[in-house]
């Protein structure tokens, strides 16, 4: 089971027990996460598509530390002018733990069919 999650206005595809990388978050190392815009879902096959998101359904995580990325190198340089500049940045990120993919909507995808089914076996 796998789900495409916005976080932090960006998507990942996370399933259990991933660790991702995204934009720091304000919680604190060790804090639970909940992350309600769940964009897809697949559940062993069975693919549902939000509109915009899937109802019923989150990801739930945890925060193991606040890390920072790799320095970027930003050069400019205008030629024959002498114009030299440099300077560098890095970005912040957490750490998160995928801990769990609740999808409440297949339980009511489920009964509908079974609902469904037992007129029409009459």
């Amino acid at each position: 089971m796998y789900a495409i999650v916005e976080i932090a206005g960006q998507q990942f595809k996370v399933q259990k027990n991933d660790e991702i990388f995204v934009h720091r978050l304000e919680a604190e190392p060790g804090t639970p996460v909940e992350f309600n815009e769940v964009l897809l879902v697949d559940n062993n096959g069975k693919i549902t598509i939000g509109t915009p998101h899937v109802e019923g359904t989150k990801v739930t995580g945890k925060v193991l530390e606040h890390a920072r990325g790799d320095k970027v190198i930003v050069f400019k340089k205008k030629r024959r002018k002498g114009f030299q500049k440099e300077s560098g940045h890095r970005q912040d990120f957490s750490k998160i733990l995928i801990e769990a993919i609740s999808h409440k909507g297949a339980a009511k995808e489920k009964k509908a069919k079974k609902e469904e089914e037992a007129p029409a076996a009459e």
